[in-house]
């Protein structure tokens, strides 16, 4: 009787009698036959091998006893296999390679393989496609949540940057506002008061000035009104003129607003420089080097 197919293929049932040696002989010839010509057949046969590999690993084992080996010996002299006369001449008349001895069921699981089917090198998977695919998707979604977590990372270290640098801008405000507080409190500094020389200074209309300055600190802070605009190309500069007779020392160039009103607030200027009188000049765009006259406000 000719084992039960699927199609072309033997079908699971006859393959696990096949791979646990139950299959009756002729079925078990046919099928031998049909698998070196039947990929899809190894490979399952491959996979119930396994299967039955992994059961004799997990089954608990013991020993026999004399009773039950007797018996066993006389059930395999009873049930001894024929091979059909075809099949031998067969196998004497065509030059091919031996079939791998088929091993017994008790050897699976041992370290001794299965030589149901000729063993090649690469096994085929066992794994479904969407399992195989499980891996790589993992990857992808971890590679995605990297970039989004580098991209945060990024965003939280220009923010940082961003807010760290105006703290310094903050400190260094409050630092120029602590020196001009002290400047204007510090009871060594000197308070003078700038107007055009041709005016009354107690009837005076016309632009004015007021200024603070500590020499010791190199310290100055001036504010005018009323002041006239000046084209853009010109700007009204600052002077202090030393008690000592040097030359005059640029305090620093400043326009008026629409309203005529300007600030000279802490310039660059060096410390312990006692001053005899102020001036105010308007120069060249960009300041000069030495006032030139006429003189717009003066303390003198």
């Amino acid at each position: 009787m000719l084992p039960t197919r699927s199609g072309t293929h033997v079908v699971p049932e006859d393959l696990i009698l096949y791979a646990m040696q139950y299959l009756a002989a002729e079925q078990a010839a046919v099928t031998q036959r049909h698998l070196p010509e039947c990929a899809p057949c190894r490979e399952e046969l491959g996979r119930i091998a396994g299967d039955l590999a992994a059961v004799a690993l997990t089954a608990e084992t013991f020993t026999p006893g004399p009773s039950a080996r007797e018996r066993l010996l006389a059930q395999v002299e009873r049930e001894k296999k024929i091979v059909a006369p075809s099949a031998q001449k067969a196998r004497a008349s065509s030059p091919v390679a031996p079939e791998p001895e088929l091993r017994p069921l008790a050897d699976f699981g041992r370290g001794k393989g299965t030589t149901l089917v000729a063993e090649s090198d690469t096994l085929p998977s066992e794994r479904p496609p969407v399992v195989r695919w499980v891996g790589w998707a993992a990857a992808g979604a971890l590679a995605a949540s990297s970039i989004v977590l580098y991209k945060e990372h990024r965003s939280l270290q220009e923010n940082l940057a961003n807010v760290t640098g105006e703290m310094q801008r903050l400190n260094a405000r409050a630092a120029e506002s602590h020196k001009l507080m002290d400047a204007l409190t510090d009871p060594r500094a000197i308070r003078a008061t700038l107007a055009p020389r041709a005016l009354s200074k107690a009837a005076m209309k016309g632009p004015t000035g007021a200024l603070t300055y500590n020499a010791s600190e190199g310290a100055l802070v001036f504010l005018a009104s009323n002041l006239d605009p000046v084209q853009v190309y010109k700007t009204y500069e600052l002077w202090i003129i030393p008690a000592d007779g040097s030359p005059q020392i640029p305090a620093g160039t400043f326009h008026p607003d629409q309203h005529g009103n300007a600030s000279v607030l802490m310039p660059r200027i060096p410390k312990g420089v006692d001053a005899k009188s102020f001036e105010v000049t308007i120069e060249d765009a960009g300041g000069a080097d030495k006032p030139t006259r006429p003189v717009i406000l003066t303390t003198s």
